[in-house]
């Protein structure tokens, strides 16, 4: 038992380092952009790791995680169903026909992307945030609605009572060199400007200063602070 406790000890030590690295390098993004560090949430992304270290995190004050996977997160909530101020999003692509099953696990989904997918948000009956992914990039792997469908889109899910927008989101194509992402990033926010929203999902662990240089409200990070993620 003892030699378990020093494991949480010092897995918790070397997690609590790379926050407080996260929380430094968001706020001299912050002054450099002339914002206010409060302006930015920190996401959590706690894809393939374990519910013990959504618990660890949050021991150190995250309260905001971010899941790809609904049959994942799934898996992990019933461990997880203390942690009553803690708020689940997802950030990976949902097909309507887990819509349901996302409305019951999350309390927000960044990354509606059609008409249809709202409805069925909507149909739960559950208050439930959401963003609306935009694909910006020509990535066939890339999820998210056209630039020239946004109008349309944000009208219908406007139109819904549950189902609250809060703003945008994209996932660039990635590069070991931030700057690469910042174009995406910066067009994002002109799109948000133009639709007259304000929230902005936007920026990992490689390019999250650049995304709020650019305007980001919430950066999705897990590398950064959970480290590489073993492979499945």
């Amino acid at each position: 038992m003892g030699g378990n406790a020093e494991v949480v000890a010092s897995n918790l030590g070397a997690m609590a380092g790379r926050l407080a690295r996260i929380r430094e390098r968001i706020e001299g993004a912050c002054a450099r952009a002339g914002r206010q560090s409060s302006e930015v949430q920190l996401l959590a992304v706690t894809k393939v790791f374990p519910a013990s270290s959504i618990r660890e995190a949050y021991e150190l004050g995250l309260r905001d995680f971010g899941e790809n996977y609904v049959q994942e997160f799934e898996g992990k909530a019933p461990e997880l169903a203390d942690l009553q101020d803690a708020r689940f999003h997802l950030i990976g692509h949902l097909q309507s026909n887990k819509a349901k099953k996302a409305c019951e696990l999350f309390h927000a989904v960044q990354t509606v992307d059609s008409a249809k997918l709202a409805r069925r948000l909507e149909d739960c009956g559950t208050p439930l945030e959401v963003m609306i992914e935009v694909k910006l990039s020509h990535e066939e792997s890339k999820h998210g609605a056209d630039p020239a469908d946004l109008p349309a889109l944000v009208e219908a899910v406007r139109g819904c009572r549950n189902a609250r927008l809060t703003g945008l989101m994209t996932v660039p194509p990635w590069s070991e060199n931030p700057e690469d992402s910042r174009p995406y990033f910066a067009q994002l926010r002109g799109l948000a400007e133009r639709l007259g929203l304000r929230g902005l999902s936007m920026g990992m662990s490689n390019d999250f200063e650049a995304a709020i240089e650019e305007g980001a409200t919430c950066v999705r990070v897990g590398t950064a602070l959970f480290g590489r993620r073993k492979k499945v």
